[in-house]
């Protein structure tokens, strides 16, 4: 026998919370089977898929510039910080500006990396 709860005022009521979850479990379940053991083939690579792709490659061209533009910056500003730090002797700011200029080599590499790759 379930226990079920029904009070009056301020007090709330457990009753039917139960139906609820099954229904929902069940629902999700249902959505879950349509979407995933029905399998739809599209067939995307006939002609005129330039159009479409087109902008993303634009897009993928300029994110990888612009990471490229940022290492070059960030390289610059750390080489002279390294060079402040070594007429100072100030071994803190060195090791943090060598981390710097490795961090805008690889900023300032990626764009030849990834178009070795492929991307």
């Amino acid at each position: 026998m379930r226990r079920t709860t029904e009070t009056t005022g301020n007090q709330t009521s457990n009753r039917g919370t139960g139906k609820v979850k099954r229904a929902v479990t069940g629902v999700c379940g249902a959505v879950y089977m349509a979407v995933h053991a029905m399998p739809v083939t599209v067939f995307a690579a006939g002609t005129g898929t330039t159009a479409i792709t087109q902008p993303l490659d634009n897009l993928k061209t300029l994110v990888i510039a612009v990471i490229g533009a940022v290492g070059i910056i960030i390289l610059a500003k750390n080489v002279m910080e390294f060079a402040q730090a070594y007429q100072q002797q100030d071994s803190s700011t060195m090791n943090s500006a060598l981390k710097g200029i490795v961090a805008g080599i690889m900023m300032a590499g990626i764009s030849t990396v990834l178009t070795f790759l492929g991307f």
